[in-house]
Formats: C-alpha cells, sequence, structure tokens
C-alpha cells in the first residue's frame, strides 16, 4: 500500500502516512517485512523429489543423531549409515553429544569400509547430515575435509532428505533403544556395536533386493560371499 499512487498528487503514499492512517506503528510493519524476507520460499519444485539413495556403497554416507535413557542419564546415540546398502557403519553413544563424539562415531565408520584410517582416504564419499551444532561446527567440517569427504547437508524443513539415516534410526529404537534397559553410557555403547553387526549381516531389506546389507555390498562390489 505504501507503494501505491496517490491519484491528485501523483506520488506514493508513503510507510509513515499509510501506518498514520492504519493506527500501526512502523516498526511492526518492518518486523513483519524483515520476517517475510527471511522465510524459504513455499513455492516452485521440492528439492528431495527425486531418489537420494545410490546406485554403488561410499558414494554416499549419512549421520545422524538421537537420544536413550540410561541409568546414568540421558545420552547421545550417534550412527553412519550408507545411503547405498543400507548399512550401519558406525554407531557411538556418549553422556554427552558433542562435536568431538560426532567425529569419534565418524571415525569408527571409515576404517569399516575402506580399511584404514587416513588423510584423504574416503575422498569420492559424501557425507548427509542435518544442521545439527554438531555436524556444522569448524570442527567436524574440517575432519571431512582432511578425509576428502564431501558435505552434504539436507534441505532445511526437509527431513526426507535424511531418510536413509532417519529409517535406521527407527528400526534402531524399535529393535533395541525402546526395549531394553542401560544402566550405564558404556553399556549402551557395547550394545549399539553389537546391534550394527547383527542389523549388517541379518536384517532383511526390501528396498535392495531383501538381502542382507553385508550380502547387497559384496553383490555390488562383486566379492565372494
Amino acid at each position: 500500500m505504501s507503494h501505491a499512487m496517490s491519484p491528485s498528487a501523483k506520488k506514493p503514499y508513503g510507510i509513515q502516512r499509510v501506518c498514520r492512517a492504519w493506527h500501526m506503528a512502523r516498526a511492526t510493519v518492518q518486523r513483519h517485512k524483515a520476517q517475510a524476507a527471511c522465510e524459504p520460499a513455499k513455492r516452485g519444485p521440492r528439492t528431495h523429489d527425486r531418489t537420494i539413495t545410490t546406485a554403488k556403497p561410499d558414494q554416499m554416507w549419512a549421520i545422524d543423531a538421537t537420544g536413550c535413557l540410561t541409568d546414568e542419564g540421558n545420552a547421545a546415540v550417534f550412527v553412519v549409515v550408507d545411503h547405498c546398502t543400507g548399512e550401519c557403519l558406525g554407531a557411538r553413544a556418549a553422556l554427552r553429544g558433542t562435536r568431538f563424539k560426532a567425529i569419534e562415531c565418524l571415525r569408527e565408520a571409515v576404517p569399516v569400509t575402506k580399511g584404514r584410517y587416513d588423510t584423504q582416504i574416503a575422498k569420492g564419499t559424501a557425507l548427509r547430515h542435518d544442521h545439527g551444532s554438531q555436524f556444522i561446527s569448524h570442527a567436524f567440517q574440517d575432519e571431512l575435509k582432511s578425509l576428502g569427504i564431501e558435505s552434504s547437508p539436507s534441505f532445511v524443513r526437509q527431513p526426507e532428505g535424511n531418510g536413509c539415516v532417519g529409517r535406521f534410526i527407527r528400526t534402531l529404537k524399535e529393535q533395541l533403544l525402546w526395549l531394553q534397559r542401560f544402566r550405564t553410557v558404556e553399556e549402551l555403547d557395547q550394545a549399539l556395536r553389537d546391534f550394527a553387526r547383527r542389523f549388517n549381516t541379518h536384517w532383511i531389506i526390501g528396498r535392495i533386493g531383501y538381502r542382507t546389507p553385508a550380502a547387497h555390498r559384496r553383490s555390488l562390489l562383486g566379492e565372494a560371499a
């Protein structure tokens, strides 16, 4: 309205005159304009209409965190999952979910498929993550660069972009975290590793041809069973 032209004066009305006519404070109008400018567009094509799975292992990994109650308090749980095979490559628990604990989970995942942990050893792999403070921290991003891993943040307000690790966490909760009581974080940490091994070698996944994650990796890489 403030940009509309006065038919008599042939000039814009201006925000001051409009606010006075509507009995509204100019600060209120400016605040709403600033909020509107910061909001993401709600129209146009969705950024994740296409598949997020990959054709081969180690092209895209994903990391995310959840929580689990222990007798020592609420613990943070970090997991790393492969977008192709669905394998859980790393699973760690900690009393505090810091960026350093997230890095520990990543460091656990790298040797599983690369054989060792070294500079630029994971070049060609991207890591999907949300905008959690641990994952966008300088320490975590520097770790990715050192390993040669491309940082691939999911789009804001589109959690399906991180759906592969989200689906694994749902299974983890339904099959372990919600069923057992853990006295210590250390006990939870060991249970996570045991579950990851069982999941990779025994869990049948429909989207990969009703195979286990480990069998699907062997099939795609041409390795003997």
